[in-house]
């Protein structure tokens, strides 16, 4: 398509955007703008998916496209977002093979987007001259004008006659401007702005060459290079770096062997609650994990850094290593069984979710170290899958209505875990129909929680959380009935059927 038609899309998809989130919350109009958005990149023949990476950005922006509708969420627009942009960043160069690389690319090219616009309508002509010369002229009256602007406010909070003849000037344009546009919203040409900046981003792609020509030379592999350099070591350094490497991965084996054993005795198999608090049972674990899966990768990237990666004695700290690793999968899956005791005393909670979520990055990100040691596999290998597999989780994290399932999960396993009535009513609205507990339920609820949870800090009783809960339902009623067709979502559209609707 020619400059004047790439231009025509820009400000069409700005208009677009205007329509449909002036005066409008995030709802369904997100989706109808991407979809437009697609089909104007469709037009514009920008939409190239040649390479894995590509596909994969692609099918997870439409697939938390339609989650921000059907679960409509901070998390899930927060992923979206993210996964917008390195989609964006993948369209520039599709061959990328790094959703890193793909990111700084959108990057770069956002920032050169508007002077790459500016330049599209400095050659639009007009009356057989270009726009840019009409520009460059107009820029002799913008001195003037700035110059003028200061004065006038000089002058108007100096003179209290000059500042009230001002105001009437103001009411008297308002009423004009009333007149001939009804009740028109001076804030609608602040969104179109808004929308303009963001269509420059997506439309006016600008690779960056010397980016692109670095990440196309990235290779999976480890390559040796021979050097003939002036050696000022001894010739059996390697031979002693192997040495040292050996005894470290073997002590550090057998220290993690005893705390996996004990892990897997006492909370494998033997664990027993005794009514106390679990967050530090838990939390310490996880600490442990990410100090141990960090020290463990950086000391198997260190030995495995050059040439011993290619030395022909290595075999047996290879095999270390693999030890090494398997032992903090070990120590990972320990976690895990750390956060079920979690959970299935103390309920659900966002944060217990997102420890199965670390969990399953770790335990992939120690298979890919693994594979790079095998195989001799470059850093960037490493970079590459670890980043693929982190974007696949945001994307499946996102497509989960949590609140609630929180919700649902915690009030029917009252009878064996604790109920923080607390927490429950700082949920979103979607989730108040599994919320809304009638006073005889939840007095039940209190009762055997007393009994079985006879904890000395004070927790909101029935009483209060049927209050706030009130008070929540009102709030999402007023807010849900004055919403438009643009900002409808389906949970909050299930949520109030299920309360107002029954």
């Amino acid at each position: 398509m020619n400059k004047k038609g790439i231009l025509i899309v820009v400000f069409l998809t700005a208009l677009v955007f205007a329509f449909l989130f002036h005066n409008q919350p995030l709802g369904l109009n997100l989706l109808i703008f991407e979809l437009f958005v697609v089909a104007m990149l469709l037009l514009l023949k920008q939409i190239n998916l040649k390479g894995i990476t590509s596909v994969i950005a692609f099918s997870s922006f439409l697939i938390t496209a339609f989650a921000t509708v059907a679960v409509y969420s901070f998390w899930t627009y927060f992923v979206h977002f993210i996964i917008f942009f390195l989609f964006l960043g993948t369209q520039i160069y599709p061959e990328v093979r790094s959703f890193l690389h793909a990111f700084v690319l959108f990057f770069n090219s956002s920032i050169y987007a508007p002077s790459k616009f500016v330049r599209k309508i400095s050659d639009v002509r007009f009356k057989n001259k270009k726009m840019g010369l009409y520009l460059r002229r107009s820029r002799i009256f913008l001195l003037p004008l700035l110059v003028i602007i200061v004065f006038v406010i000089i002058y108007r909070n100096s003179n209290p006659v000059f500042d009230q003849m001002l105001i009437n000037m103001g009411h008297f344009i308002n009423k004009i401007m009333v007149a001939i546009f009804g009740s028109f919203d001076p804030l609608v040409f602040l969104t179109f702005f808004l929308g303009l900046l963001f269509s420059m981003i997506i439309f006016m792609q600008t690779p960056y060459f010397i980016g692109i020509e670095n990440y196309s030379k990235k290779s999976d592999f480890f390559v040796r290079i021979r050097k003939r350099i002036r050696r000022k070591f001894s010739i059996n350094a390697l031979n002693n770096e192997l040495k040292a490497g050996v005894f470290l991965f073997l002590i550090l084996n057998l220290v993690l062997l005893v705390v996996n054993i004990i892990d897997i005795k006492w909370v494998w198999f033997n664990f027993e609650w005794s009514g106390q608090y679990l967050r530090q049972f838990v939390h310490e674990g996880t600490y442990l994990l990410i100090f141990s899966i960090i020290l463990s990768v950086v000391l198997v990237l260190f030995f495995f850094r050059g040439n011993i990666s290619f030395y022909n004695k290595n075999r047996f700290l290879k095999y270390l290593s693999y030890t090494w690793l398997l032992q903090n999968a070990v120590l990972a899956i320990s976690v895990g069984i750390r956060n079920y005791w979690y959970i299935y005393y103390f309920s659900l909670a966002y944060k217990r979710i997102g420890v199965y979520m670390f969990l399953l990055l770790t335990i992939y990100c120690l298979y890919t170290v693994y594979i790079k040691v095998k195989s001799n596999k470059s850093n960037f290998y490493l970079l590459r899958q670890n980043a693929a597999s982190l974007v696949i989780i945001l994307v499946l994290s996102s497509v989960f209505n949590w609140d609630c399932i929180i919700a649902r999960y915690n009030f029917n396993n009252y009878e064996r875990s604790f109920v923080h009535l607390n927490f429950l009513s700082r949920l979103s609205s979607k989730a108040l129909p599994y919320l809304d507990k009638s006073p005889e339920v939840l007095y039940q609820i209190d009762t055997i929680q007393k009994s079985k949870f006879p904890f000395d800090y004070r927790y909101m009783t029935p009483d209060e959380y049927i209050e706030r809960i009130e008070r929540k339902k009102e709030k999402f009623k007023t807010s849900w009935e004055s919403k438009g067709v643009l900002s409808w979502n389906y949970p909050q559209y299930k949520a109030y059927k299920l309360l107002y609707e029954k």
